[in-house]
């Protein structure tokens, strides 16, 4: 399997107009200043799907970024819902299909891009409304507190005497982040991939009981959703994946445990297909101006994220490029 590059952060701050009223999220009155327009209230009537199970990193993403949207009167009244299944593509398919919904929108990022491969969706994130790509981070390669292996070299020299007894957990479908991760770090350390004992979970929430309960030989998913755990003792961190260390964990990287990876997650937000461009417009002002508050700039550094903002035609070039991407490196591996 080929090593898929890290994605590198890319900031863009836009000014975007935001229209007076639609079919679909609403917003304040308008003020022309300068020949650009500004709003003068926050959207209303906006949701969020969550394509997977509640405490998961999408599920923290989503509800972290209407907190935010709320306390700085971005947006008010945001809703966030899970509809979880299929690695996220049940709730693909629900976006797909709400075509022309303006107040409808999916957190999404590189695990759904691959389920929708693997699970033979109809749906693609490709044809969906790219709104705006919003963090990355590192994976992290995790065990519980009573896990035999205190440091990434004890896991690795198990793993490498008998893959098939070393299970690995992962809260996404395979094509999904956290099975990307242990692949390529197989692949790093001289394992065969496809001898790799991979156990699927359905978002971070269904992965962490499983962490917890010692019943994985270890973990591969991002550390900002267990950081309560980690910082309380139950579950360590051998390594993470990004080119530095992680700030607030107590973790090398694994470039410095001498294992050639790094390796990069991320996720943004969607809307359906075939919504006005006054929707549109509205929907990705709204996340640029929340993009550019302290309050989400906190967010960023409380959960260990690293920021990637993009939007409009830049976003959809990126969607587009990691659709190709995930497709051609499944299809190597015989899953899609």
């Amino acid at each position: 399997m080929r090593r898929l590059n890290a994605l590198r952060a890319v900031v863009a701050v836009a000014a975007i107009a935001l229209a007076a009223t639609g079919c679909g999220v609403t917003g304040g009155s308008n003020t022309q200043t300068g020949g650009a327009t500004t709003a003068a209230g926050p959207v209303s009537g906006l949701r969020i799907m969550v394509p997977n199970t509640p405490g998961g990193g999408y599920d923290t993403t989503a509800r972290v970024a209407a907190k935010v949207m709320e306390e700085t009167k971005t947006a008010s009244g945001v809703e966030v819902f899970n509809l979880a299944g299929a690695g996220g593509t049940v709730g693909l398919a629900r976006t797909v299909n709400e075509k022309g919904n303006g107040d409808l929108t999916m957190l999404m990022g590189l695990g759904v891009v691959g389920a929708s491969y693997t699970n033979k969706s109809e749906s693609k994130l490709t044809d969906t409304t790219p709104l705006a790509r919003l963090i990355q981070e590192p994976g992290a390669i995790m065990v519980s507190k009573d896990s035999p292996y205190k440091t990434i070299d004890d896991l690795v020299k198990a793993w490498k005497a008998d893959p098939s007894k070393v299970s690995v957990g992962g809260g996404s479908s395979p094509g999904g982040p956290d099975h990307l991760l242990p692949m390529q770090l197989a692949e790093a350390v001289g394992i065969d991939p496809k001898s790799v004992n991979f156990v699927s979970y359905d978002g971070g929430g269904d992965l962490l009981p499983a962490i917890l309960g010692n019943k994985l030989g270890f973990a591969a998913s991002g550390a900002g959703e267990y950081l309560d755990q980690i910082k309380s003792g139950e579950v360590r961190v051998l390594a993470t994946s990004g080119e530095e260390r992680l700030e607030g964990v107590d973790a090398s990287t694994l470039k410095e445990s001498n294992i050639d990876l790094v390796f990069t997650n991320w996720r943004g937000i969607v809307a359906p297909p075939g919504i006005s461009e006054e929707d549109r417009s509205k929907l990705v002002g709204a996340l640029e101006k929340m993009h550019g508050t302290q309050e989400w700039k906190d967010a960023l550094k409380t959960n260990g994220w690293s920021d990637a903002f993009i939007t409009g035609s830049e976003f959809e070039t990126f969607l587009k490029e990691q659709d190709k991407r995930v497709a051609d490196v499944l299809t190597k591996l015989g899953l899609a």
